[in-house]
């Protein structure tokens, strides 16, 4: 399987900026963002604000994307965001 590295642009705490993503990695960010009821702007903005000092934000993202597939948040435990807001669903 082989998957294309695309430029896709994002804004960042109101700043547009671009990343390098597989699309895999695209999609599931944005399938977080829609479990959590957050715009993709807001995690890739909260992903941006605790990276790791020298780590580009692309690889931030595929490292929060793998942690988030592998503790299986959001998508059995929908109580709390990334952001860490507490989603309230009636």
């Amino acid at each position: 399987m082989k998957s294309l590295i695309l430029k896709r642009s994002v804004a960042v705490a109101g700043h547009i900026t671009s990343v390098s993503l597989e699309d895999p990695f695209w999609s599931a960010l944005k399938e977080i963002a829609d479990a959590q009821h957050e715009t993709l702007s807001n995690i890739v903005t909260e992903i941006d604000r605790t990276r790791q000092t020298g780590s580009n934000l692309s690889s931030a993202i595929r490292l929060f994307v793998l942690d988030w597939m592998r503790l299986g948040i959001g998508f059995t435990n929908s109580e709390k965001s990334v952001t860490g807001r507490t989603n309230h669903t009636a």
